[in-house]
């Protein structure tokens, strides 16, 4: 899972305290009456009679404190007031302090308690002068407001009153988010004939019709660059804008040639934010969770000796959480880190993107005849391994294989790495030694391509959770979670990197903004979370089987004997703050934190009695669907088939609570520690006790020996796309095709395959065809027709 970076809890308190010592400074008055004798000696400076301007942002003024102030007799030509952020509460107080300050052009009450009881409409009809009120234009608005968004009066040049000078040297004004439903009348080419640059984002302006707006703009010559909302008062268009204002070089910070070349009819550099959205009984912490993805960043981290890297998501500060994108960037933001110590060889990894892994690569035709026999010659010599995988070189004892350090002269190459080409090359291998890897087997091993092996193959069946490769099928995944939040259906996803093992980078989430973010840390499929699984005492578990592989076409492929059982440490439960405790929904537990290991038996002697089942009936159900999954790759990926390949994977499976298998992944080269380590009893096929030191012992005599100890085989079909499937509407299965259920097949009958439907006559222009046709179907009439 991501890590989330930490806030320095030392820098933390200290702000704190810094927070704390400023809130018993600014509730004091007579910290209050120090600002305003202040502002007042600089008014004094200016002359006596001279307008004044007065910012008292919080700063804890009360009601009464307010009164005591006297505001109006120590500045009678106020024009502006800033009483923005502090308690002010009673109406009857507050109105009254300002009536006693006729001169009022502006006034801010924002985030006062007094708003909401009423004030609004007493402030406006006592103050007839008053132009901008809580930061919004009034009816009055006029030249000042104007100047006011123009940067030319201000609290460093307060004025009553704006000459017409003033005006004329106006090139830019930013009229955005103030409310305004009708351009003053002092908004004209004659007061602003300069007037270039003009934002007018965030204002209904429906007092005034596009048309009627769109000539007034015209009459501005000198007007080149605008910003305005689209959709919004100048209709939809941007096309329709520039058409009608020819003189623009920039809409909303777009050159205008490049809008009319794109053809782009919505263009808005100033979209507003797309706020998150949460329910009243969310908590803080969730409400916290669901927002943040809306501002995190992340890079990556390693050292040398780290091949995994694990993404770090961070917040930026305010300012950098500001920036907002542009389709004509003049920089870039980049994270950096402060490492004092040095000891950190990269920060950030370039990810570099392969559709295809190292495996998938155009084997070489080989003429001979595929044989899955003892490979072991006729001298009768030990075959020689060679292997860089610590468990097989501690128990590959048989005397039929010998251990060498020279890759060259081995006759089996069993490798952690992917071998290709350029290594075979490189390390002077032929084709005629074997390797325990398959050409494309990406098919199996990483997860989109698995995804995609198994729908060309099958469809949508039941064992496969619904499936998104983030690279290709975003638009559908939306599509798919929309549906569901709209229909009330359960809407949680997990998040899995295409190559990555051991729950890396894999984030489990039901939020679509952290969907969307988390594809940022490299390719991913989105799959339908199991929110319900079989639980063990209340906690989650997966199982590993191993499946060892001699042929894909003929499918000779066995189930070992051994498999185990991945425990969570913690309850499950599905609330939001659990998703990002590792323990409770993630089960691969013997890479990070502390492991409980379950012999196999006892596992399963203590879930049949917890869930009063038989376990040997859902061990087959689960080998059925680990045969159609391979089964998948030899019908869609044929060419999988390389007589000098065998191979071993891990299958990861998990059960709904109805009990029914769901592939999670499969895995090249599994790590196979727990059954090298642990002495067990097979459950299935000979049900001998299994010591853990044979388990390489057993797997190579399987894969290069012939024999069958301690494995069973799967029987299959040689050709999957020549099966049928009977079709049985009314019965309930674990295995579909064609979105019907199959029957045994050993209850196939003849007459399933036969109908008399087409003994009965048809009105050929009643048909969609034009011709005597007689409609039927699997579901109907003829059941065997489901192939």
């Amino acid at each position: 899972m991501a890590a989330l970076m930490c806030v320095d809890l030392d820098r933390k308190i200290e702000t704190e305290e810094s927070d704390e010592q400023d809130g018993e400074k600014n509730g004091s008055l007579e910290h209050v009456l120090q600002v305003v004798e202040t502002e007042r000696a600089r008014v004094q400076e200016r002359g006596t009679d001279s307008a004044a301007w007065l910012e008292l942002e919080e700063l804890g003024i009360d009601d009464d404190m307010l009164v005591t102030l006297d505001l109006s007799a120590k500045f009678p030509n106020l024009v502006a007031l800033n009483l923005w952020g502090n308690r002010l509460q009673d109406t009857e107080k507050v109105m009254q302090e300002i009536r006693k300050c006729p001169k009022l052009k502006a006034l801010w009450l924002n985030d006062n308690p007094v708003l909401g009881k009423g004030i609004d409409k007493a402030v406006l009809d006592s103050l007839s002068g008053l132009e901008i009120y809580n930061s919004r234009f009034t009816s009055k608005a006029g030249e000042w407001a104007l100047s006011f968004c123009a940067d030319i009066v201000g609290a460093d040049n307060p004025c009553s009153s704006v000459e017409s000078t003033l005006l004329d040297s106006i090139a830019t004004i930013d009229l955005s988010d103030r409310c305004i439903h009708k351009l003053p009348e002092a908004f004209s080419p004659s007061n602003l004939p300069s007037l270039s640059k003009l934002n007018i984002h965030g204002n209904p302006l429906d007092q005034i019709s596009g048309d009627d707006l769109l000539k007034l703009l015209s009459r501005f010559t000198q007007l080149q660059e605008l910003e305005v909302d689209i959709p919004g008062p100048l209709g939809n268009s941007a096309i329709s804008i520039l058409e009608s204002l020819p003189n623009l070089s920039l809409l909303n910070g777009v050159n205008s040639s490049s809008i009319i070349e794109s053809g782009k009819h919505i263009v808005d550099s100033a979209l507003r934010p797309r706020l998150p959205e949460w329910s009243p009984e969310e908590s803080l912490a969730e409400r916290v969770i669901s927002a943040m993805w809306l501002y995190l960043m992340t890079y990556r981290l390693a050292d040398e000796e780290k091949i995994d890297e694990t993404p770090v998501w961070y917040v930026m500060d305010e300012l950098g959480s500001a920036m907002r994108h542009s389709d004509i960037p003049n920089f870039r933001i980049a994270p950096f880190l402060f490492m004092p110590e040095g000891k950190l060889a990269s920060a950030i990894r370039k990810y570099q993107e392969q559709l295809l892994s190292n495996s998938i690569c155009a084997s070489t035709k080989i003429k001979e005849t595929p044989s899955t026999k003892s490979v072991r010659p006729s001298d009768g010599r030990a075959l020689r391994v060679y292997t860089d995988i610590p468990h097989v070189e501690e128990f590959l004892t048989r005397p039929e294989f010998v251990l060498t350090t020279d890759p060259k002269e081995a006759d089996i190459i069993w490798v952690s790495m992917q071998v290709d080409s350029e290594i075979k090359k490189a390390i002077g291998l032929t084709d005629q030694q074997y390797t325990n890897q398959f050409p494309f087997e990406a098919c199996l091993v990483m997860k989109h391509h698995l995804a995609e092996t198994i729908h060309k193959a099958w469809g949508s069946p039941e064992w496969l959770q619904p499936t998104y490769n983030l690279e290709t099928h975003l638009s559908q995944l939306i599509g798919d979670y929309c549906m569901r939040k709209r229909d009330g259906l359960d809407n949680l996803w997990i998040m899995k990197p295409w190559n990555m093992a051991r729950t890396i980078d894999t984030t489990v989430t039901g939020d679509l903004s952290a969907i969307i973010r988390l594809m940022e840390t490299g390719p991913k499929i989105c799959q339908k979370y199991i929110e319900r699984p079989v639980l063990f005492q209340g906690r989650k578990f997966d199982l590993r089987y191993i499946v060892l592989v001699r042929s894909i076409r003929p499918l000779e492929i066995f189930l070992s004997d051994v498999f185990w059982v991945r425990l969570a440490n913690n309850q499950y439960t599905l609330e939001k703050t659990s998703f990002f405790e590792y323990e409770t929904h993630f089960t691969v537990m013997n890479y990070i934190v502390r492991m409980n290991h379950m012999n196999t038996p006892e596992f399963v002697k203590e879930f049949e009695k917890e869930h009063q089942v038989k376990w040997l009936e859902i061990h087959e159900s689960i080998r059925s669907m680990i045969r159609c999954v391979f089964e998948s790759a030899a019908a869609v990926h044929p060419e999988m088939q390389n007589p000098f390949s065998r191979a071993i994977y891990g299958v990861d499976v998990m059960l709904d609570n109805r009990f029914k298998p769901k592939i999670l992944e499969v895995t090249y080269c599994p790590d196979c520690g727990r059954a090298c380590k642990y002495d067990t009893q097979a459950l299935v096929g000979s049900q001998n006790t299994i010591r853990g030191s044979d388990f390489f012992n057993t797997v190579f005599g399987c894969l290069f020996l012939d024999e069958q100890t301690n494995v069973s085989p799967f029987a299959s079909d040689p050709d999957l796309l020549f099966d049928y499937c009977v079709a049985d509407p009314a019965a309930a299965a674990s295995f579909l095709l064609n979105g019907l259920p199959c029957i045994d097949p050993a209850a196939a009958r003849a007459e399933h395959f036969a109908t008399s439907a087409l003994s009965r006559a048809t009105n050929p222009s009643a048909t969609l065809f034009g011709f005597n046709v007689t409609l039927t179907s699997p579901a109907t009439s003829l059941p065997g027709a489901n192939a």
